[in-house]
C-alpha cells in the first residue's frame, strides 16, 4: 500500500492531542486509520458531486459525507 500521509504529521497530531511521546507503531496505525477513513469519505463525496452533475468535489461534499458516516 502506498501511503499519502507522512508519519511526521501523525506524530504532530498526537502530540497536539497531548501525547508526550509517540511510538513508530502508533504513528503508522493512525496513518492507516486516517487514510482508510479519508478514502471512505472521498468516495462518498465523489458520489455526491456526480449526483449534482459536477466533476469537482467541493468542501460541502466533504461536510455532507462526514454527516452521513
Amino acid at each position: 500500500m502506498v501511503h499519502t500521509l507522512p508519519l511526521a504529521a501523525m506524530e504532530k497530531l498526537l502530540k497536539n492531542a497531548g501525547a508526550p511521546r509517540v511510538s513508530e507503531n502508533a504513528k503508522k496505525e493512525l496513518r492507516d486509520v486516517l487514510e482508510e477513513y479519508a478514502e471512505v469519505i472521498g468516495k462518498y463525496a465523489v458520489k455526491i458531486a456526480l449526483h449534482s452533475k459536477r466533476k469537482t468535489i467541493k468542501g460541502e461534499d466533504i461536510k455532507i459525507s462526514l454527516k452521513s458516516e
